[in-house]
């Protein structure tokens, strides 16, 4: 319970401390936009690596050198909040993530994802989630990974279970031909979800798959991407169960 307080009070004075920083960042990137931009990807991976601190995790990291210094789409199973701290303080290159359209009404937290490209995502509203992705589509074209996870929303069943994969957000690795690199993760939710609301130390493991270039699958699998990139998931982190 002490760890939870402790990052409650964290994340909040963050967030009101980093009002005066928005500033400096906006004047910086009216000079440099590129400047400010990866500034704020560190500042905000630095609150995110103190958070786990305090966690007390555990991480084993396999297959990070997959990742191939241009943009691409990260595709992960998604079963902690913690999920999101645990892969964007890795992110070696400016990363957006999409996140569910409530997130955008969260004062100065939506802020900072603004600020790091990430998109909001109307579930229920196909015409809006299709120009989320089309988004997306721009962001990766311009240089901008996208960080999806494509269950829709935390996976709440057993540890080596998956929902399955809406296809949709694979469309932005298909018309792009960015690289997909799939992340594996095991016992995430062992960090807070499964004993809500203490925050336990605890072991995690992230696999970085290799990086799939849609145009590379033959037709068949390419058209059932979604299903094929779970597989992989499925595959790694039925494997790595066995590392915990």
């Amino acid at each position: 319970m002490i760890r939870f307080l402790i990052i409650v009070v964290f994340l909040v004075s963050f967030l009101i401390l980093s009002i005066p920083v928005f500033l400096v960042e906006w004047v910086i990137g009216k000079f440099n936009r590129e400047t400010r931009d990866y500034s704020s990807l560190r500042i905000v991976q630095w609150g995110f690596k103190c958070i786990l601190k305090v966690t007390g995790v555990e991480t084993v990291v396999i297959g990070q050198e997959n990742i191939p210094d241009e943009a691409v789409l990260y595709i992960g199973n998604h079963r902690s909040f913690f999920d999101i701290l645990l892969t964007y303080s890795r992110c070696p290159r400016l990363t957006g993530y999409i996140s569910k359209k409530e997130m955008e009404k969260i004062p100065l937290l939506s802020t900072w994802m603004k600020y790091l490209y990430c998109l909001f995502l109307e579930r229920e509203n196909i015409k809006e989630g299709l120009k989320t992705i089309l988004q997306a589509i721009e962001y990766v074209k311009q240089g901008i990974s996208i960080c999806v996870f494509p269950e829709g929303t935390r996976n709440k069943g057993e540890e080596l279970s998956m929902l399955p994969f809406k296809d949709g957000a694979l469309k932005i690795a298909t018309k792009t031909n960015c690289a997909i690199i799939p992340i594996s993760m095991n016992n995430t939710a062992e960090i807070f979800e499964n004993h809500f609301p203490k925050v336990k130390k605890t072991k995690v493991i992230i696999e970085y798959g290799k990086p799939i270039y849609p145009n590379d699958l033959d037709k068949e699998t390419k058209k059932h991407i979604g299903a094929y990139v779970q597989g992989i998931i499925q595959t790694t982190i039925n494997k790595n169960a066995g590392l915990l």
